[in-house]
């Protein structure tokens, strides 16, 4: 099994940054990709930005040029995902989950997985 545990959300004025970080915690042959997705009241889960074992990016056209994801170098035991998020805008208000998809076990080949985190809070108000 993998444990993704976010972290970083808070209470930020228009026009500051937050810097979410998410943990994945597990023995892993392989996460094809990490992103983040938000889901704001009363909305559907939407996805704000991805990123695959290689490196490719990918943002929905609502944060491109202010949020940035990134990771740590893929490894067996220990996976993390950031999301720095900058000139934040009270659109941005939603609670925030990690997603870790794809995901090979050693122990359940050649099935895959996906695993979500609890979700952290994020507004954006003066």
């Amino acid at each position: 099994q993998v444990q993704l545990v976010e972290s970083g959300g808070g209470l930020v004025q228009p026009g500051g940054s937050l810097r979410l970080s998410c943990v994945a915690s597990g023995v892993v042959l392989n996460i094809n990709s990490m992103g983040w997705y938000r889901q704001a009241p009363g909305k559907e889960r939407e996805l704000v930005a991805t990123i695959t074992s290689g490196g490719h990016t990918n943002y929905s056209d609502s944060v491109k040029g202010r949020f940035t994801i990134s990771k740590t170098p893929p490894d067996r035991i220990k996976n993390t995902v950031y999301l720095q998020m900058d000139n934040l805008k009270p659109e941005d208000t939603a609670v925030y989950y990690c997603n870790a998809d794809r995901v090979k076990l050693y122990n359940r080949l050649p099935d895959e997985y996906t695993y979500w985190g609890q979700g952290t809070q994020v507004t954006v108000s003066s």
